[in-house]
């Protein structure tokens, strides 16, 4: 069988209203994006260079920042002139000093980096991009240049004490730009500042939301596959599960998942998923092939050689369940909008493959149906919950796809995956019941990430000055425990010596896995699940706790 790409795809929504994002290059670029979406309004990333001048349905353009300074000869230039005085544009950053300098205005390198924290100690409250807006309102710089002089016919409409032009204007078309960032969390009034842009300038209705999308692409779905059946591979995460619900609402029975268990997932999960699948109704195939994939890995140390190792044989186990589904046409993939975006950088050449953009078996005579390709993490979490999803499913961590091979250094083994399985059980546990409050700023963090909002257990009437209770799974990106089974540490217990094997734990808070930074876990946590793991986990006598940050580390060890 071959797979290839279906001629149609599920993208009624770009008929909606949408804000297009130009992307630079900015590491903030998807979290503009998010911000939009946030506001009810559909948006697109696209490259810098490649706005679609045809689509009636954009309603204002987004200008994103840049690693380049806007003189540099490299550095990413384009044409506005038929976006500008048709559509509303906002530059952010490099967006902002690029339309002032190509439009005649100066842009020079900084006394001094202004990068941080910074207040407006000027506003123009009357401008529409700042209502609402109040003395002082807190924003991150972050950029080596400044504007010193704007186009004639421009204004500045804020300032901060270092930074005359942190806000301008145009006086005689739509066009502002801001020299701060309001995506980040930072800047307290950066939501404001977008939806006084996409709600207030652009006009936009703030249709987009979970309800209304389940509602589309259920109907979208039914036209797209009609009465065909669908294959899907589930891994147990939130992105192929919230796809298996929706597929199966649209199309029932039709659709055949296929689990593969590979020998390397979490303690009880195989048992655990396939309980949870059964219980949303879906027709799930469960495979247990950890023997083919133990005995195939035996003796491999090579990190790249195991995933090769897992990769294959994956393939090779699911395709001979999906070869007996004769009359399936179809296969489904939990892709969603930040994994297309990372596999393409923008000049639009690959930097990075994905597990869910290309390197599909040739063999599958396939078409690709991805109902969750236009949705950031936090809005498949919505849709999840919208679908009735249970929330265990909904908000678990990211989990690789060679599941703990890659959490086991050197070779695996059945009793090396059996004492990484109980202390990661351990771990993962002691996460989900340790409580915290939260409040302003981290309580934002977490409900802008896709935690539901009646975790709130006290109101005041804004969002930023509630409290929240959470647990500490739910506040951390992906936490997991890596054994260092090459390694073996002298130990007491009892009267005892003991030369077992230590375990690293790690925890890292993040909004898209591009950067993460080391969670700060409360030390009584840390000496308890220490405690524990030493003295329940048979193998194991010494705990330690990874305090890397991506980049220069990588989330995973291997």
């Amino acid at each position: 069988m071959r797979i290839f790409a279906a001629k149609t795809s599920i993208r009624n929504f770009s008929m909606q209203q949408k804000i297009i994002i130009l992307d630079f290059g900015s590491q903030t670029t998807q979290l503009i994006g998010r911000r939009v979406r946030e506001l009810n309004t559909f948006c697109e990333i696209l490259p810098y260079n490649k706005f679609p001048h045809d689509d009636p349905s954009v309603i204002g353009v987004i200008l994103s920042g840049s690693p380049y300074s806007v003189y540099d000869p490299e550095a990413f230039k384009v044409d506005l002139s038929q976006i500008r005085g048709r559509l509303p544009i906002l530059g952010i950053c490099y967006g902002a000093q690029y339309m002032s300098y190509t439009n005649g205005g100066n842009v020079e390198p900084a006394g001094s980096r202004e990068y941080g924290r910074a207040n407006l100690a000027y506003i123009e409250k009357e401008n529409p991009l700042l209502n609402d807006f109040v003395p002082n309102s807190q924003v991150w710089m972050s950029h080596g240049d400044t504007i010193t002089a704007l186009p004639q016919g421009w204004r500045a409409i804020a300032s901060t004490e270092d930074v005359t032009y942190a806000a301008y204007a145009a006086d005689s078309e739509p066009i502002w730009g801001v020299q701060f960032h309001p995506e980040v969390f930072h800047s307290v009034q950066g939501t404001q500042l977008l939806k006084n842009f996409v709600v207030g300038i652009c006009g936009s209705r703030q249709d987009w939301s979970p309800a209304s999308f389940v509602e589309t692409t259920v109907q979208e779905l039914r036209e797209q596959v009609g009465n065909d059946r669908v294959i899907l591979g589930l891994s147990g995460g939130v992105d192929s599960s919230v796809c298996a619900v929706l597929l199966n609402r649209a199309i029932g029975d039709r659709l055949t998942c296929i689990f593969v268990d590979h020998g390397m997932l979490r303690k009880n999960e195989f048992r655990d998923v396939m309980h949870d699948y059964e219980c949303l109704g879906l027709n799930v195939i469960g495979v247990d092939a950890s023997e083919k994939f133990l005995g195939d890995l035996a003796g491999v140390t090579d990190p790249e050689q195991k995933r090769k190792i897992i990769g294959r044989d994956f393939v090779e186990v699911f395709n001979a369940e999906a070869k007996k589904i004769t009359d399936a046409k179809w296969l489904a993939q939990g892709t969603i909008y930040p994994d297309r975006i990372e596999s393409l950088n923008i000049t639009g050449k690959v930097i990075k493959s994905h597990h869910n953009v290309g390197g599909l078996p040739k063999e599958m005579h396939l078409s690709l149906c991805e109902p969750l390709q236009w949705l950031f993490k936090d809005e498949v979490r919505r849709v999840g919950r919208q679908l009735g999803m249970p929330e265990h499913l909904i908000t678990r961590h990211p989990f690789p796809g060679p599941g703990l091979a890659v959490r086991i250094l050197g070779d695996i083994t059945r009793e090396k995956v059996r004492i990484l399985q109980d202390a990661d059980d351990i771990y993962i546990n002691a996460l989900r019941n340790y409580k915290v409050r939260l409040k302003g700023e981290e309580a934002r963090k977490v409900l802008s990430a896709g935690y539901p909002k009646d975790s709130f257990v006290s109101e005041s009437g804004a969002q930023d000055e509630g409290e929240i209770e959470v647990s500490l799974y739910d506040q951390i990106w992906q936490a997991g425990t890596v054994l260092l089974s090459t390694v073996r540490s002298v130990g007491v217990m009892g009267d005892e010596r003991t030369y077992e094997h230590p375990v690293a734990l790690r925890a890292v808070t993040s909004t898209d896995a591009m950067t993460a930074d080391w969670a700060h876990l409360p030390y009584d946590f840390m000496a308890q699940v220490s405690s524990d793991i030493i003295n329940k986990v048979k193998g194991v006598n010494r705990v330690c706790y990874d305090i890397s940050s991506k980049p220069p580390s990588t989330i995973e060890w291997e």
